[in-house]
């Protein structure tokens, strides 16, 4: 083979990767669009966990003159980014499916399903379970006569960072599964590290929360369960691929 005939494929392969990171680029776009007009009300959705707990009177403010602009902007586009999830995943399935295995792809379907739904089920997690319990905690400790009054981009970036975070740590699952059935560890191995993980879960969720005991820990024990899930259900793939291999040996 000629080094013209190595250099074809590889041109091919990053046109279609161009075309498809272009397409997804524009179905972010296509869904931002329709969203920003709705910005400000989507901010206040996401905000009502915490403005339904300031004090009467008491609202969030803006230190920077381009914040009323640039927060909902901001949050919007990552709303785009989040909704289009499951057509950019697709596009990286589109892209790699071709060099997998059959029994690669029979796998690996199921797994890009389950994590999309999973991802989703981490910031659902963070919106309706977490926010409600930290912000509570962090409006009722306070001195008594200095006022609650939230900087929005400030506020924006935490919800952002916790977002992401909760919808990665639901990923575990996945990544776990994903270490088993390629070999790489085993259930055993895992099992034995058990003490090891649920540390590492709670310096995670100290690095990744803010400080305070409830919010490290409705990360920690989340990752931690969704961890010993991940074994479970490891086990019984590993088990069904071994299955598998004895029936077509």
């Amino acid at each position: 083979m000629t080094d013209d005939d190595k250099i074809q494929p590889l041109i091919a392969h990053l046109i279609e990767l161009r075309d498809r990171i272009l397409r997804s680029l524009l179905v972010v776009l296509v869904l931002f669009l329709p969203l920003f007009y709705f910005a400000n009300e989507i901010y206040a959705f996401v905000s009502e966990p915490l403005t339904a707990l300031l004090p009467a009177g008491s609202t969030m403010i803006a230190t920077d003159v381009t914040s009323p602009f640039f927060a909902p902007f901001k949050l919007t586009l990552v709303l785009a980014i989040f909704a289009g999830i499951p057509f950019i995943l697709h596009q990286v399935w589109g892209f790699i499916s071709p060099g997998l295995y059959r029994h690669e792809k029979k796998i690996a379907m199921p797994l890009l399903f389950s994590s999309i739904f999973l991802f989703y089920c981490g910031v659902a997690f963070a919106y309706f379970v977490v926010f409600p319990l930290m912000f509570g905690f962090f409006t009722s400790i306070g001195p008594e006569h200095v006022a609650v009054t939230p900087d929005i981009s400030s506020f924006l970036n935490l919800v952002l960072k916790l977002f992401f975070a909760f919808g990665v740590v639901f990923e575990i699952p996945i990544a776990t599964l994903l270490l088993l059935w390629s070999g790489v560890t085993t259930v055993e191995s895992l099992k034995q590290k058990r003490a090891y993980v649920i540390v590492g879960c709670f310096v995670v969720g100290m690095l990744l929360t803010p400080p305070d005991v409830i919010s490290q820990s409705l990360l920690a024990l989340p990752m931690w369960l969704l961890f010993e899930l991940g074994i479970f259900l490891g086990g019984v793939l590993v088990r069904k691929k071994a299955d598998d291999e004895e029936a077509s040996a």
